[in-house]
């Protein structure tokens, strides 16, 4: 089987042919010598077809070729009297303009310098006047509208009006009027004839150099549009040049709702022949007869195909399978048009796990590489006053502290991590001095932090001084070092160096806020390209596809929301008003993709579109222009060019990449692993004996694989925070008064109160959300000392609290852990009573206790110190009882052990861990997604 059936014919080669006969015909005298004429190209790819053209159609073994250059270089070739500002300062001054008059106080003011800017140039660009009074201009609005001014309308046209006087009164030169002034020097220097080859309609400044161009010198323009209305094979790809989809803002007429309407049902549902005749808006039935008549082996079937994916992950599957089958079919340039970059994304990912790298003519934006990373974890650290999780995010970059090995970094963070979570520090530097006491590498770590930001700390400063200050904080901390061994890094640090040159002279003052701000939008702006790369395969978009020809094309994520797609720019004024200014409208934008979408088509030979026809569940358009384009195809051909998803499952499943150490998991069922002998724990506590018998896969994964969560830094008090402080109240407490009765009651009160307050004091001071902890502990004081003093009376005294022990059971085996309270009979001595404090209620401890061996956590501290007698101390709310196992200890400890020993020693005969726990045992579990109990449940 075959989706994409494969295509011998070259439709691209007829296009440079007859481009190629139009040259030589016009230099018949001049052959074989074309130097004298110039070929402007949409891009340097188009150069190398070309002159393979030329050299065919010339039919003789030497030819001189002509000039062939793109609009851009040709533009830089050209000489300025004056120098031109940056748009780096320009966007400044535009920004201190904003800032001085205070019109947009709440808002993000760089980013409406950004859209203003872009309009200012939009208005450069394409000749607009403004009229010479702000009154006039109003009045000028009033009529685009047709609607009475109002004070929106009003500030709009100030705003706008003010400025565009304001940056065109400086007298500089900007980028929009240096590449007029050079297209106008180039006009006047025009001395060779100029072939233009075009997919779509020219900006107005490339028109008037055209026209400027020709009094001087013959201009020949050559449209890929009218070379395809002479190709029969491109006759039903012609509607897509034709359609007009509807966008967001757009209110469609009565007939562009019932055409849309019934082209949804049409193409989505069962293409009947009686709907298809409902659709005489756009008059496909003729369109198609007129294909059937004329144009009978026009069909698309050999060289275009469509593919509807059940959601992202089989689209990725899907184009990352065909692009592989081409590899093997021999293809040597391949093209992949992204619409969608999260489907690219993914799908790149799975074409590097089969060892397909993806050259990438887009790019990445700065501000999504981790070289950029590594600066905004920087001055988030800054800003949050190292907030824990920012430094730790900082730390564990890569680029930071390159100056020192590699291994040595990584355990200094490590170690690090592991004081900030246990200790729960959640910032401030200096917090971290005093954690890190004694440990010479983390103090270095911590001192290169306090000196880099001290170069940055200041109120406000230039954006060259913020830059320069940033750069020389990132050498203090290694970054400066680590980001010159990366490619993209060494871009960064040109960018920032760059931006900080250019900005030099400028004196606009910002505080550090607005500064990262404006620095985010800088990295937003710039692109990355990584040219390391040397593949077959190409992503690249739309726009650079303008008149290329690959051996086959994937389009990727051609949904409704991703085709046509938007203008990126900011737009000010509704489409009526930029017509009434000259300025371009929404639907240039987009007419100029169909022709690109067109011109792509009909340029290559082997093309396949993907879209997720469904999303969530929910069904998912393909694009409008495609639509139209299958409508058409299926009324007239009788295809509609789509490949049935049924056609590509067994094809994906079996061809899916996998390494050889990780094969395709068995049905979904309870995973039941052995214990490898060498990782058979040595040691146990009483919480892993329990969560052995809760469920033997949990401890698998927590004690013998140590795939334990780790500590978190509760930043928020929590209820466990509320049981230490009890224990650490209690333990003070009682090593204070161990024997109650020989004190006043209002004494104990007072006492336990006092101690309580000091416990809690750093908690309220940090949170004052632990106030409410502590009042609902001193709500159970009077009920503690109530049922210590009874404990006292049946004969108990408080030994020892917080006990830590370590006990071995056997030569291979060590039980240890920690008890929170030990009792002993006064009279005699010899009794023993081990006691657990618990903030739960008394019910569900007794329901704990109810099943013999359920429950470890007692019988194991009864076992260690030979207690005759055990107990659970509920403290909830104002109750507090004693909740002792029903059964008799001493041999519940014996029986308890016993089995510990038992179920060791199986485990290391071999013995299977299964994941049995209960529905209780995995409520809260950790290792849920490892056991992946939901899937086998179900099955």
């Amino acid at each position: 089987m075959n989706p994409i059936p494969q295509s011998n014919a070259s439709t691209a080669t007829v296009f440079f042919d007859s481009v190629a006969r139009v040259i030589l015909t016009q230099h018949s005298h001049e052959i074989p010598d074309l130097r004298r004429a110039r070929v402007l190209l949409p891009n340097y790819h188009v150069s190398q077809p070309l002159a393979q053209s030329l050299a065919r159609v010339a039919n003789l073994p030497v030819i001189l070729l002509p000039q062939m250059v793109t609009l851009n270089d040709w533009v830089q070739s050209v000489p300025l009297a004056l120098s031109v500002i940056p748009d780096t300062c320009r966007i400044t001054t535009l920004y201190q303009a904003l800032r001085a008059r205070r019109w947009f106080a709440d808002a993000d003011l760089w980013s409406i310098t950004r859209e203003l800017l872009i309009l200012l140039d939009e208005l450069t660009q394409n000749h607009v006047t403004l009229p010479q009074s702000a009154e006039d201009f109003l009045l000028q609005l009033e009529q685009a509208y047709q609607s009475k001014r109002g004070i929106a309308m009003q500030f709009e046209a100030r705003v706008v009006y003010e400025l565009w006087y304001a940056m065109n009164n400086s007298g500089e030169l900007d980028t929009a009027r240096a590449y007029q002034q050079s297209l106008a020097q180039l006009a006047q220097q025009a001395e060779l004839p100029l072939y233009v080859l075009l997919t779509s309609d020219l900006a107005a400044a490339e028109v008037r150099f055209l026209e400027a161009y020709h009094k001087r010198a013959s201009v020949m323009i050559i449209d890929l549009r009218e070379l395809t209305s002479r190709q029969p094979e491109c006759a039903a790809m012609r509607i897509i040049a034709s359609s007009r989809p509807r966008f967001p803002d757009h209110i469609p007429t009565e007939n562009e709702r019932g055409v849309h309407d019934n082209l949804k049902e049409v193409v989505g549902n069962s293409r009947s022949q009686e709907r298809v005749e409902e659709m005489d808006a756009l008059s496909l039935r003729e369109q198609a007869n007129h294909l059937q008549k004329h144009f009978p082996h026009a069909a698309l079937g050999h060289r275009l195909r469509f593919f509807g994916a059940h959601g992202l992950e089989q689209e990725a599957r899907a184009a990352e399978v065909q692009i592989r089958r081409w590899l093997l079919a021999g293809k040597k340039n391949i093209a992949i048009v992204a619409q969608d970059r999260i489907v690219a994304r993914r799908m790149r990912a799975l074409l590097e796990r089969a060892g397909v790298l993806v050259c990438d003519e887009t790019g990445w934006k700065l501000s999504t590489l981790s070289v950029s990373t590594v600066l905004m974890r920087w001055l988030d650290a800054l800003q949050s006053d190292f907030y824990y999780q920012d430094l730790l995010d900082l730390l564990k970059s890569p680029f930071i502290f390159a100056d020192q090995a590699v291994c040595e970094r990584k355990q200094t963070v490590y170690q690090l991590e592991q004081l900030v979570r246990r200790h729960g520090v959640v910032a401030h530097l200096d917090t971290f001095f005093d954690l890190t006491q004694g440990n010479v590498e983390m103090r270095m770590a911590l001192i290169r932090l306090r000196q880099a930001a001290e170069v940055l700390h200041k109120k406000n400063d230039t954006l060259s001084g913020w830059l320069c200050a940033l750069y020389s904080s990132l050498e203090i901390l290694g970054i400066v070092q680590g980001l010159k061994m990366d490619d993209a890094g060494i871009q960064l640090l040109q960018a920032l160096q760059n931006w900080q040159r250019e900005l030099h002279v400028d004196t606009t003052r910002v505080s550090l806020t607005e500064w990262r701000h404006w620095l985010a939008q800088q990295l937003d702006e710039h692109t990355f390209l990584d040219i390391t790369i040397d593949s077959p395969v190409l992503l690249t978009h739309l726009a650079a596809t303008r008149w290329r020809s690959f051996d086959a094309v994937l389009m990727l994520g051609c949904d409704a929301a991703h085709l046509p797609g938007t203008d990126n720019s900011g737009r000010w004024f509704n489409d009526a008003v930029r017509i009434t200014l000259g300025l371009p409208t929404r639907e240039v934008y987009l007419a100029q993709q169909r022709d690109e979408l067109l011109a792509l088509l009909a340029m290559n030979d082997t093309v396949l579109v993907t879209w997720q026809a469904s999303k969530s569940g929910e069904a998912n358009l393909l694009s409008p222009c495609f639509e139209m384009l299958r409508a058409l195809h299926e009324l007239a051909y009788g295809d509609d060019l789509t490949i049935k998803p049924g056609e590509w499952d067994k094809l994906l499943e079996s061809t899916q990449v996998r390494s050889a150490e990780f094969p395709l998991p068995p049905a979904a069922a309870m995973p039941a692993p052995v214990a490898r002998q060498g990782l058979i724990p040595k040691r146990i506590s009483a919480s892993g004996y329990n969560s052995l018998v809760a469920c033997p896969y949990q401890f698998y994964a927590r004690h013998i694989l140590h795939l334990n969560e780790m500590d978190e830094v509760r930043e928020d008090v929590e209820k466990r925070d509320y049981g230490e402080w009890v224990h650490d109240i209690l333990r003070r407490f009682h090593e204070q008064y161990q024997v109650l009765g020989n004190h006043l009651r209002a004494d104990l009160d007072s006492a336990l109160l006092r101690i309580s307050v000091e416990i809690f004091a750093p908690a309220v001071q940090r949170d004052y959300l632990a106030r409410a902890w502590l009042l609902r502990w001193q709500q159970a004081i009077p009920s503690y000392l109530d049922e210590q003093l009874k404990n006292e009376a049946e004969g108990w005294r408080y030994q020892s609290g917080e006990v830590p022990f370590e006990l071995p059971l056997t030569a291979d085996l060590l039980m240890h852990g920690r008890l929170d309270r030990v009792d002993v009979q006064a009279k005699g001595g010899s009794a023993v009573r081990v006691l657990d404090y618990k903030m739960m209620d008394a019910a569900r401890l007794r329901n704990k206790l109810k099943e013999a061996g359920e429950d470890v956590q007692l019988a194991c501290y009864a076992y260690v110190y030979e207690a005759e007698e055990a107990a659970f101390i509920s403290i909830e709310k104002d109750k507090v009882i004693a909740v002792a196992p029903p059964q008799d200890v001493a041999d519940l400890a014996q029986a308890n052990i016993a089995r510990l020993l038992e179920v060791f020693e199986q485990m290391r005969s071999g013995a299977a861990l299964p994941a049995h726990g209960t529905a209780e045992a995995c409520q809260y579990c950790e290792m849920r997604g490892l056991c992946r109990k939901s899937e086998w449940n179900e099955r």
